[in-house]
């Protein structure tokens, strides 16, 4: 049998909905928490940490984090979660609110240990497969495509959305917002040890989460953030951010030989850009790693990625490899792997 450890990389899904709802304005946040729970039950994973504003609901899970926004919804589970099982009962639990889906975005990067994957994750093939046949056929508009590196890491991009989604995506007005999905591997062994806990400590996975998310410098890469975070026993990290209708997630597998974290952000295309570029570089100098992926995405008619490398390789990495494509229902991808300069 093969030896394998926590697989760190994490499967993302975004559903967007569309409908009318004049009650409250709530629309999928009046799901209840029980209605949730069975949902990640099929996951296999459980809220650990809640918290939320007048925008949005934020969940830490035991396997990363979800996000519900009236007519959006995020969910990002590492692992062997099974992430694909959550589609049908989501929309199901949407139609009975009157939201129709009506676009999916599923990424992820290449698993460190893809034999201990459960189906439908076995493959990519299999992934799309299975969304294919499970989402609503008025999401006609389809694409899946592996985003290849000089690496042996890849980005694995799957987007489908209805004609009114499309019609919608092509107006770059109509979305002005991006999403920044860094991946980070061959953490640096002494920053790592920072997400380990002491046996015995005696503290709350909260407790013991606020005082990581200070001592690592987690709490400076946005000071304006509302922060609901959690610490793992022995190691392990999750961080939620929350700023107005913008989050920000943090996830961390330390252990040496398959250490990995993750970070996650939105903003817009009109955003301060050099702000961006600083909370690039924080996050970076957090775990120094050896090898790192960030994935942007945004409207066509954008670059949100251009001054991503100049801003990452001043920390000593290297830009080994940059792809880039378009996808209904999404935009712009731009898929950019760097290295750690050989001393």
């Amino acid at each position: 049998m093969a030896v394998s450890g926590f697989e760190g990389f994490e499967k993302r899904l975004e559903l967007q909905f569309s409908g009318d709802d004049p009650a409250t304005g709530k629309g999928l946040r009046r799901l209840d928490f029980l209605s949730l729970e069975k949902v990640l039950h099929a996951v296999q994973c459980t809220v650990v940490s809640a918290v939320g504003n007048k925008y949005f609901d934020s969940y830490v899970l035991s396997e990363s984090s979800l996000f519900v926004y009236p007519t959006k919804i995020i969910i990002k589970t590492c692992g062997t979660t099974q992430l694909l099982q959550s589609v049908r009962p989501l929309v199901d639990h949407a139609i009975t609110m009157g939201l129709t889906l009506c676009g999916c975005r599923y990424t992820r990067g290449s698993f460190i240990f893809p034999n201990a994957q459960p189906y439908p994750h076995t493959s990519f093939k299999d992934e799309v497969i299975y969304l294919e046949e499970t989402l609503p056929k008025n999401l006609s508009y389809k694409k899946a495509k592996v985003m290849n590196s000089k690496s042996c890491y890849k980005w694995h991009v799957f987007t489908a959305g209805d004609e009114g989604h499309m019609l919608a995506m092509e107006d770059a007005h109509a979305d002005d917002s991006y999403t920044v999905e860094i991946c980070m591997t061959e953490l640096d062994r002494v920053l790592a040890k920072k997400f380990f806990r002491r046996f015995n400590d005696g503290k709350t996975g909260d407790s013991a989460g606020k005082e990581m998310t200070d001592v690592t410098g987690i709490r400076d890469v946005n000071r304006k953030a509302l922060i609901c975070d959690y610490a793992f026993d022995p190691c392990g990290y999750s961080m939620n951010g929350i700023d107005g209708n913008r989050y920000s997630t943090v996830h961390v597998t330390p252990e040496d030989g398959f250490s990995y974290a993750s970070f996650e952000c939105v903003g817009s295309v009109y955003d301060d850009r050099a702000e961006f570029f600083k909370t690039l570089q924080k996050v970076v100098k957090i775990f120094r790693p050896a090898k790192l992926s960030v994935s942007t995405t945004c409207a066509a008619g954008h670059e949100v990625w251009r001054g991503v490398a100049k801003a990452i390789e001043p920390l000593g990495m290297r830009l080994r490899s940059r792809a880039a494509d378009e996808f209904p229902a999404a935009g712009s991808v731009v898929f950019q792997t760097f290295a750690a300069r050989r001393k």
